[in-house]
């Protein structure tokens, strides 16, 4: 009897955790809505280290006394299959009047990624000038650890990486979202990238909203509008443009690579 009761016990649990498996529904299409926040006091502070000059010093001042410490700007992720479209939003109230000026606390990407071709095309703002670059995703060394976290009612695993030769990444995601995909150009993990961190720039990316919905070819349009490069021609043009910068010429070179 003992052992017809055990029996009947681990059929009932193997009955009830199938029936589960069975209902686990895995996103392929949907939007999300990331929020980029830069810690602008921690960003001045650190360009201010290249220029100590008093000025710098006083407008540094009279931004922390009259601003938020940080800046936040929305985007969406359009995601499909292997396909992803991440749109920058317009700011609201962009009149900040402060003559600080970085690249990367800005939004310059409208970015169609294909997954599957491991292409990517992106409309890119450098300055007064609009690019369009094609070439091939990024490659980034993923190190995957146990690590989890909650992020817009996901569980995400935590995953670190090195790109650009000496930014660290942290980034988060969820396998529940079957998109290899990611905001900007992060991609590459074994699902959808929620959360990135740049720790050593004080930035970060996280999605604030998941909405699941099927979309259609309109909702994943490619960018179309810019001077057709690639990174390599990219780089060399900005490199080439930046040359008399100084030490601002290197970070911001890294800003308009990410």
């Amino acid at each position: 009897m003992k052992h017809t009761l055990i029996m009947v016990s681990a059929c009932l649990l193997f009955s009830i955790s199938s029936l589960f498996a069975q209902n686990v529904r895995f996103t392929t299409d949907g939007i999300i809505e990331f929020e980029k926040s830069s810690n602008m006091f921690a960003i001045m502070k650190r360009q201010m280290e290249k220029n100590s000059s008093s000025f710098m010093q006083q407008a540094y001042d009279a931004y922390v006394k009259n601003q938020p410490q940080f800046r936040v700007l929305k985007s969406t992720l359009a995601f499909s299959k292997d396909k992803t479209l991440y749109t920058p939003i317009a700011e609201e109230n962009s009149s900040r009047g402060f003559f600080f000026n970085d690249p990367s606390t800005e939004q310059s990407n409208t970015t169609y990624t294909d997954l599957a071709l491991g292409l990517f095309t992106t409309q890119k703002k450098v300055y007064e000038e609009t690019f369009l670059v094609k070439d091939s995703v990024r490659k980034i060394n993923w190190k995957i650890t146990s690590e989890m976290r909650t992020i817009a009612g996901y569980e995400c695993r935590r995953a670190n990486a090195i790109i650009l030769d000496s930014i660290y990444v942290v980034a988060f995601y969820t396998d529940k979202i079957a998109v290899s995909g990611g905001p900007e150009s992060f991609t590459g993990l074994p699902g959808m990238i929620l959360g990135v961190a740049l720790p050593h720039e004080n930035i970060t990316w996280f999605a604030k909203t998941v909405v699941d919905k099927s979309l259609g070819a309109n909702d994943l349009k490619i960018p179309a509008k810019g001077k057709p490069v690639n990174n390599k021609t990219l780089r060399e043009t900005i490199n080439a443009a930046l040359k008399d910068w100084g030490d601002y010429a290197q970070s911001a070179l890294k800003a308009f690579l990410l």
